[in-house]
This record gives structure tokens, C-alpha cells and sequence, in this order.
């Protein structure tokens, strides 16, 4: 499930978007502001933004361009100014989409979709490989009649290579995407994770993680 974070002052807005986003099957974080969402991002993985425009203390235009100097998430942007050298600043900044108020709840649901699906953000939980079912939500890994229960972070990194099967992944994208870009820790958690996984999934043959030397770890796609 998609994670969309909310940063708008107007807490009437944030409950109008959460719910119909929620009713969509999202899960929602708000923000009330840029400094809230900047403080909420360092630690929670997000994959969408929606912000305003005018806000206290870090305005949209700035968290924008903050966010995208550490991130390649989708960001769309809703503010009631709709001039164009507003939405050319917003462009220029680093959004990907522009929204004006009022605005239909429905259009912005379906923005949100068309930007997960332009970044290739899968909206479910449920990864089909090979022969095999990898499962996010129940931690599950499935084929045929065999099922295992993994661990969370061994699940989000299977997850990960299964979404993008024979491309290579880092060790620092894994650690970004997985642990968080704060994570003080040594790389070679990755290896020893992946040492972990690869045992776990001894009965699972089409599922091969596959080391590559200087670069990091591919799925491959049999």
C-alpha cells in the first residue's frame, strides 16, 4: 500500500484529501506544515507528496526543491494560485503535477495514481516473479503449495529486486529506500540480510538473488 503524505496547513483540506484518498486504499500522513514534512520524511518512507503552496515556516515552492535535492518521489503540488509564472515556479521547483483550489477530490485522486504509475510505484502489495507470490503486507513468500514467513526488512528487500527483476540494485539505493537515508549504520547490513534472505528461500529455485561484485545485488528473472 502506497504511502502519500499530505502537507497543507488548512487542516480541512488534509481531511478532504485523506479521505477520499484513504477510500481509495492509500495511507495517509499529514504535515502542517514544511518543516513537519521535512522532519516526518527523515524517517518515514513516503511515495507521494502533495503540497501546498503558501505555508509557514518552509513554503511549497522550498520543500519542494528540498525534497528533490534527496528523493525522486512523485510531487504534486495544490494551491489556490493558478497564474502561470506560479505554476511555472512550481514547475521550475521540481513538481511533477499542478492542481488549483477548489478542486474535484476525484481529479486528484486520479492525478495521484497517473503520477504513481508514471514513477513505476507499484500501488499493491503483492508482487507475482517467476513462480512465485511475494506478499509485503503478510511478510509472506508463496509458490505452489510452499509458504514462508519472512522477516520485515528480508520482505522489503525481496520486495525491491522483485519489483525491477535482472536490474542491479546498490547497497546505498537498498539502504535509502529500506533503512532510511539516516541510517548511520554499515552498508554490509545489506550483505548480511541478503545472506539471511537467500537461505530462507532455499525451497524457492526460480527465486535467485544474485551478487554482483563492485555493484550490489540483482533478482534475476527466470
Amino acid at each position: 500500500m502506497n504511502t502519500i503524505m499530505v502537507v497543507d496547513d488548512d487542516p480541512h483540506i488534509r481531511k478532504l484529501i485523506r479521505l477520499y484518498l484513504e477510500n481509495s486504499n492509500y495511507t495517509v500522513l499529514e504535515a502542517g506544515n514544511g518543516k513537519e514534512a521535512l522532519d516526518y520524511i527523515g524517517h518515514t518512507r513516503v511515495d507521494l507528496l502533495i503540497v501546498d503552496l503558501m505555508m509557514p515556516h518552509i513554503d511549497g515552492f522550498e520543500l519542494t526543491e528540498d525534497v528533490r535535492g534527496y528523493l525522486d518521489i512523485p510531487i504534486l503540488m495544490v494551491t489556490a494560485k493558478g497564474e502561470s509564472k506560479d505554476k511555472v515556479k512550481g514547475y521550475q521547483a521540481g513538481t511533477d503535477d499542478y492542481l488549483v483550489k477548489p478542486f474535484d477530490p476525484v481529479e486528484l485522486v486520479l492525478r495521484v495514481q497517473s503520477l504513481l504509475k508514471r514513477y513505476n510505484i507499484s500501488s499493491t502489495s503483492v508482487i507475482q516473479i517467476n513462480d512465485a507470490s511475494i506478499n509485503l503486507a503478510e511478510l509472506k513468500v508463496s509458490a505452489g503449495e510452499k509458504t514462508i514467513e519472512l522477516k520485515k526488512k528480508e520482505c522489503e528487500l525481496l520486495f525491491m529486486l522483485a519489483g525491477s527483476p535482472g536490474r542491479i540494485f546498490t547497497r546505498a539505493e537498498l539502504i535509502e529506500s529500506i533503512w532510511g537515508i539516516d541510517y548511520e549504520g554499515d552498508e554490509r547490513t545489506v550483505d548480511v540480510h541478503i545472506k539471511r534472505l537467500r537461505q530462507r528461500l532455499e525451497g524457492f529455485p526460480t527465486l535467485i538473488i544474485t551478487t554482483i561484485r563492485g555493484l550490489g545485488y540483482r533478482l534475476e528473472n527466470l
